[in-house]
């Protein structure tokens, strides 16, 4: 499986799959599908919608 990174529109924060968001309870491998609708940009408070796929 290719994880992929996903990076705030907004603040430039990037959402690793492989790495997930722990101390968010957002364990390492979880898809970006699969991160709460309800979840939003530790940096910013950016919403999930703000977010792009991004090849780095």
């Amino acid at each position: 499986m290719e994880f992929k990174t996903y990076m705030c529109l907004i603040c430039g924060w990037v959402y690793e799959e492989e790495a997930g968001l722990p101390e968010e309870g957002i364990a390492p491998g979880t898809l970006w599908k699969d991160v709460p609708m309800n979840w939003t940009c530790p940096e910013c408070g950016a919403r999930k919608e703000d977010f792009e796929m991004t090849v780095i």
